[in-house]
């Protein structure tokens, strides 16, 4: 090998000043080597305001790390700086809102659901323990145009027809009608309790006699609310007109109950009449929705 050969090998090995030089430039970016595979910081943990894993960070053109919010880095100048904004960032974004869907009333099936009008706001739910009882409960419902439909009153005790129930009511069967129906107009023998529906007292409310087991059927008709079933709304519930004729029957009420079954209504305790002649209000349109549980299901 000649002499020329050799000084130019000498001259190919680095220079102590550009080793010095790529030593200070590793120094320079040591945190992003640390953030791509070094020992995690407490911002580089699961649980920082990124809200996933750490991601692996890159640099930009000048040099400046990019990591998930909550990392840190050194500029070109040695500065440590906090980034902001997750640039790259390999793990989940944000939960999406999720709607939630408004209340239905428990117990109530697609197609009685649809018979309530979207008007009424309030809603009675007399439902019978089977389709051949005379025994149901009654609550009283009201619906948010958020939430949906809440109960405002607890399930109340209550009697419906000595047969039952039926899908088509005739004048005499013993049996409640099963359906939805407006409430309208309110009466009965003693004063008014305080109703938001027309009360309308009269002594033609009074009764008397026994019921079915024997019990007197005395003060029944002391408070009541006409159920619209072959009547006509925003009239007296004395007023015996019949729209669909004599033989499908009427004067069907919501009243005081006797303690025992009735022809055709539906009666819940005298403390509970009362409260429900001062809850039902004709601007949330009123309606009530009865039957027989299975039946309500449909």
């Amino acid at each position: 090998m000649s002499v020329r050969s050799v000084r130019t090998v000498r001259r190919g090995r680095p220079r102590p000043a550009v080793a010095l030089l790529v030593t200070i430039g590793l120094l320079v970016t040591g945190c992003a080597g640390l953030a791509d595979g070094g020992s995690a910081t407490t911002a580089d943990k699961p649980g920082s305001a990124s809200g996933g894993p750490a991601a692996m960070n890159d640099k930009d053109a000048r040099g400046t790390a990019k990591g998930t919010a909550g990392d840190t880095a050194k500029d070109a100048t040695g500065t440590t700086t906090a980034t902001a904004t997750a640039t790259g960032a390999a793990g989940p974004g944000p939960l999406e809102a999720r709607s939630v869907e408004p209340k239905e009333i428990p117990g109530l099936g697609p197609r009685t659901r649809a018979r309530i009008s979207p008007e009424a706001t309030q809603a009675v739910v007399a439902s019978g323990t089977d389709r051949d009882s005379s025994d149901a409960t009654v609550t009283v419902y009201e619906r948010d145009p958020v939430i949906g439909w809440e109960p405002v009153t607890e399930a109340w005790p209550a009697h419906n027809a000595l047969r039952g129930w039926t899908d088509d009511h005739v004048q005499g069967d013993l049996r409640s009608p099963i359906g939805v129906f407006t409430l309208t107009d309110a009466g009965g023998l003693l004063p008014d309790p305080g109703a938001e529906l027309p009360y309308d007292r009269d002594p033609a409310f009074s009764v008397e006699g026994e019921g079915f087991e024997g019990e007197s059927l005395e003060g029944s008709f002391d408070y009541v609310v006409a159920i619209n079933y072959n009547r006509r709304p925003g009239t007296s519930p004395l007023d015996w007109t019949r729209p669909l004729g004599a033989e499908k029957g009427g004067g069907i009420w919501i009243h005081v109950d006797h303690g025992g079954p009735t022809q055709a209504c539906v009666s819940v305790p005298r403390a509970r009449m009362a409260e429900l002649l001062r809850l039902l209000d004709p601007e949330k349109e009123p309606v009530v929705v009865m039957g027989d549980a299975v039946s309500l299901t449909h």
